[in-house]
């Protein structure tokens, strides 16, 4: 009843007529995906933490595969999709699929592009409410111009701020005006356009925190930045030292599986990981790490070539790949749905039987046909010097000789 009042599944036409009149936050589904039916229960608490709150945002869901003119409309790939319908602005979710994140993600984007910061007290606030964000310090500029082009692409990902130069707290120097600064782990960089080049690219790599909980999302947005991830896979429940030792990384990842289907390898837990998001290729441990000493040498061995790396973007593992990928997807749809599995794969299987087995009985019939034919032509040619030996015998000798049949008498025997 509570799914039906705030999360509902709405008419073809009416989401068409009336979608640019409000903000919806929509999940496209399809209802055989695994994925999608975990994320139903978490999905009914969005729309009801967001009536709750009074937010102008209209939560909904649509199957994609009954409306599929829809969701082609804005590129539905896979399942599930969350997107923000913003006026004609459609913005991705890419992030962790909980409530929090879910509801953090359509305050941010619903709300203004670059929201002002009027006084301290509130620049302070900000501070405290989240753990990174990026503000724009001084007046019209070219420099502003980029920077509204940045966030106008990368409001999904974090909050863009704009402050004048005596709402910044004291400890902030500022060797020139006007200037874009980010604000994380209690610290503050400076963007140079000369050092670190494109704002955009500046701001899509300064958007995480030095330290993270690494999970497949994140991961998949870090690959965007070209950096090398070190993760620490790591078991949260186990609290001994032996697990704890490695927190000191740059990130840790809680449990094996994804990282497993990533690297389309078994690696034990606690252990390290290295992946260079720009070619796919991975490294794993060559020694024992017992100190923040021997983490550096590990890391100081992949810069200079020493540990072999595995994995990469060649014909041969993307073949991998895709066999990997295929086994697993079968895998996901036997265990979400057994009798859709079953059909989906079982009917093309009987089709294709049932084709061999024609074509196999019609060449088999066609055969004996052919033989058959061969046999009584052979039989035919065989009775012909036999019956001239024959009627020659009358001749030779005063004896009468039984008349023999010809061969047209064999023939419509035969045919009888």
């Amino acid at each position: 009843i509570n799914m039906q009042r705030f999360v509902f599944s709405f008419l073809c036409f009416r989401f068409k007529d009336n979608r640019k009149d409000d903000i919806w936050l929509v999940d496209f589904y399809a209802p055989w995906c695994g994925h999608c039916k975990k994320l139903e229960p978490i999905w009914n608490e969005v729309g009801l933490e967001m009536k709750s709150i009074g937010s102008p945002v209209k939560v909904g869901k649509m199957d994609a595969t009954s409306y599929s003119s829809i969701a082609s409309e804005f590129g539905v790939r896979g399942y599930p999709t969350i997107k923000l319908l913003k006026g004609d602005l459609a913005y991705n979710y890419r992030g962790p699929r909980t409530k929090d994140d879910i509801i953090e993600f359509a305050h941010r984007v619903s709300g203004a592009l670059i929201r002002p910061l009027p006084s301290q007290q509130m620049f302070e606030h900000v501070q405290k409410r989240h753990r990174v964000f990026f503000v724009y310090i001084g007046g019209e500029s070219p420099l502003k111009e980029k920077y509204i082009d940045a966030a106008s692409e990368l409001i999904v990902y974090t909050y863009f701020f704009s402050a004048s130069e005596e709402v910044v707290p004291e400890y902030v120097t500022l060797k020139e005006m006007p200037a874009v600064l980010v604000f994380k782990d209690e610290t503050y960089f400076i963007y140079d356009e000369y050092e670190d080049g494109d704002l955009s690219s500046w701001i899509n790599r300064e958007r995480f925190q030095n330290y993270l909980t690494v999970d497949g999302f994140l991961l998949y947005e870090l690959g965007d930045t070209g950096k090398l991830v070190a993760i620490a896979v790591i078991d949260e429940k186990n609290t001994s030292i032996e697990h704890t030792r490695y927190n000191f990384q740059f990130g840790h990842m809680d449990g094996n599986d994804y990282i497993n289907t990533l690297l389309m390898d078994e690696l034990k837990v606690p252990t390290v990981v290295v992946l260079n998001t720009s070619n796919q290729q991975y490294f794993l441990l060559d020694r024992q790490i017992k100190n923040a000493e021997d983490m550096v040498q590990f890391i100081n061995n992949i810069l200079d070539g020493t540990v072999e790396a595995q994995g990469g973007d060649s014909i041969l593992q993307r073949l991998k790949r895709i066999v990997f990928d295929a086994k697993s997807t079968i895998v996901s749809i036997f265990k979400s749905s057994p009798l859709m599995g079953c059909f989906l794969f079982g009917l093309p299987l009987g089709v294709v039987s049932i084709m061999c087995y024609g074509i196999y009985t019609a060449d088999t019939d066609g055969g004996y046909i052919e033989e058959r034919y061969e046999v009584s032509k052979s039989e035919i040619e065989s009775q012909e010097p036999t019956e001239e030996s024959k009627e020659q015998e009358p001749r030779s000798g005063d004896a009468l000789v039984p008349t023999v049949q010809g061969p047209k008498d064999v023939l419509e025997k035969k045919k009888d």
